[in-house]
């Protein structure tokens, strides 16, 4: 009796949600407080749609955070609310500006709170006693992040040293963790921002329109185009132009450029990132222009 053989083998997307699948329930099964960064943006969003199917049908099994800078896009901020809302999760809101008023950290002048969000952060996850924060960094976004582990040990103070990193040989992740230590996990590192869309595109993901191209008003600055809004107003000389744009990051409203584009739908998005050399950060965020280790310091003092 002859036996036929079947070839089993997953498509790219698949196995790329697989792999994130299982570092979620890793987790779960290995830390004793975890919790889910959350920010509005493209990447949270589809690292959330994951994890609500690493563990259905029951609920996401922790609470999500975002640290609120005060200078994010209203439609953000709805989205987060309602999405949050919907899967029944507990949402921890940790705000900048809150901690400013209070006189914990001080606003830096070029107007970016990408660095006082540091100690916002590490405050809020040591007052609720998080050992385990997701993140939604990928290993393409930028030289810093490609340096991470899918687990990145973080010290008592909550700063990163990538030379004292664990290995993950096999995929097997080591969560133990002393008092006061932490590790911060990203789901997300092996996916590219071209998996990322492609995954939203094939799964339908509710996401918010800035990411789809839309006549908006903007000002160009430094070869960029910022939209007009409550925290970018055009400086004397300036021409508010109305052009066809979208978003292909979510940073804060006042620093965050959009890039002209006519992707209306999620397929033209997919084909339209296909063909792009830059990345989303490296093209639009202009808190990352500061320096080129701008990324780095900020990791090592705690940033996720």
């Amino acid at each position: 009796m002859t036996t036929t053989r079947t070839n089993y083998q997953l498509s790219n997307l698949a196995a790329l949600e697989a792999e994130s699948i299982y570092v979620f329930r890793e987790v779960a099964a290995e830390m004793r407080k975890p919790c889910l960064l959350f920010s509005g943006g493209k990447d949270s969003i589809v690292m959330l749609h994951i994890a609500a199917k690493a563990f259905a049908p029951a609920r996401i099994p922790f609470p999500v955070m975002h640290v609120d800078t005060g200078l994010n896009f209203p439609e953000v901020i709805e989205f987060r609310d309602r999405t949050a809302d919907e899967l029944g999760v507990r949402l921890v809101v940790a705000s900048v500006q809150d901690a400013i008023d209070r006189g914990t950290v001080r606003e830096e002048k070029n107007g970016s709170r990408n660095r006082i969000q540091t100690p916002v952060l590490l405050e809020a996850a040591e007052a609720n006693g998080f050992d385990a924060l997701f993140g939604g960094a990928r290993r393409d976004e930028e030289k810093a992040r490609a340096k991470e582990r899918v687990f990145s040990f973080r010290d008592e103070f909550g700063q990163w040293d990538p030379k004292n990193q664990r290995p993950e040989l096999w995929s097997l992740y080591n969560g133990r963790v002393h008092q006061g230590e932490s590790i911060r996990v990203f789901p997300l590192s092996n996916w590219t921002e071209l998996d990322i869309w492609s995954y939203i595109a094939a799964y339908d993901v509710e996401i918010p329109d800035l990411y789809l191209a839309a006549e908006r008003d903007v000002v160009e600055r430094d070869g960029m185009l910022y939209a007009v809004n409550e925290f970018v107003q055009p400086k004397p000389g300036e021409d508010v132009q109305r052009r066809m744009v979208r978003y292909r990051t979510m940073g804060d409203a006042n620093l965050t450029a959009a890039v002209e584009s006519n992707a209306a739908t999620l397929e033209d998005i997919v084909t339209e990132i296909a063909a792009v050399r830059v990345t989303e950060r490296g093209a639009t965020r202009g808190d990352d222009r500061v320096s080129e280790a701008a990324m780095e310091d900020r990791k090592r003092e705690g940033y996720f």
